[in-house]
């Protein structure tokens, strides 16, 4: 499956308006003429696989592309993976994608969870609600997951190990899909009261957190009991502002909730175990989203 020469790699010298943080990469396809700057062509999401030895991008008209990372790296540590490029037609616009499962920060754990299991999965959640699950290594497609009524718009996969996938869509639900059972076994979080940009999970996989790009809710589930916790902004929210992101630290002693309106961003940062704001880090001037922006 090894493609290259569909994508260019171009390296990027350092940039002197922003010294602090240089473009060291960029990718771009060939497209041809005739879809460029058409829609369906964003790229909506990214992500680094657990081991940091692949690196997958939604590059638009449905196709996700995944990278052996460093791109100089021909082969793996074994010596018979397949370390040629790697492309996934999935038929829809791709919204949000994940690799998984995430091993627990313990390395024994990490260590005891993995062995014998030669598989890498790649989720991918298209515009039409559905999930596709990708085996990486062989570049075939696993199974779909289906229940969403709208855009799929953000994938998470817990840091335990776990065959669990948590789905946030603009249909206003949570999904945590069981994916030993290929997903027949599913718990529905309802709460929002529009469109979910964003989900995270703590490090310690007790948590959920979900904000919604129109209702202004920040809510916390508990992924023990799937239950609603409570929503960090309460219901005196007078200001008008778009939510976009949200993640939560190392420690997950902090929740970081990523806001705009017109020109002006801020970051809010939340004890999630007290729902007290710490701080809020506004910034103005450029007009930088994250990922799980829309």
């Amino acid at each position: 499956m090894s493609k290259r020469a569909a994508v260019d790699y171009q390296s990027v010298k350092h940039v002197p308006s922003a010294p602090e943080s240089p473009l060291l990469l960029e990718l771009k396809t060939r497209r041809p003429p005739s879809l460029l700057d058409l829609a369906g062509c964003e790229t909506w999401s990214v992500d680094f696989s657990p081991d940091g030895a692949w690196f997958a991008w939604s590059m638009g008209h449905g196709i996700v592309w995944v990278v052996a990372w460093p791109l100089d790296s021909e082969e793996g540590q074994d010596g018979e993976t397949d370390r040629g490029d790697k492309s996934f037609s999935c038929g829809h616009p791709v919204w949000g994608l994940a690799f998984g499962p995430r091993p627990p920060k313990s390395a024994r754990l990490a260590k005891t969870a993995s062995k014998g299991k030669n598989i890498l999965l790649l989720a991918t959640g298209l515009e039409n609600g559905v999930i596709k699950i990708w085996n990486v290594l062989t570049g075939s497609a696993v199974f779909d997951l289906h229940g969403h009524e709208g855009v799929v718009r953000d994938l998470v996969f817990p840091q335990k190990g776990s065959l669990t996938l948590i789905s946030s869509s603009r249909d206003k639900t949570l999904r945590i899909w069981d994916l030993a059972h290929k997903g027949k076994k599913v718990q529905v979080l309802s709460g929002h009261k529009d469109w979910i940009s964003c989900c995270s999970v703590s490090s310690d996989c007790s948590m959920i957190a979900s904000v919604g790009r129109f209702d202004r809710m920040v809510c916390l589930w508990s992924l023990r009991s799937y239950t609603f916790i409570r929503n960090l902004m309460g219901g005196n929210q007078k200001q008008l502002c778009l939510l976009s992101s949200c993640d939560f630290s190392p420690d997950g002693a902090v929740l970081a909730t990523a806001a705009f309106s017109g020109s002006s961003w801020w970051i809010d940062l939340w004890d999630p175990y007290t729902a007290e704001k710490l701080a809020t880090l506004a910034y103005v001037c450029c007009m930088i989203e994250s990922s799980c922006s829309t």
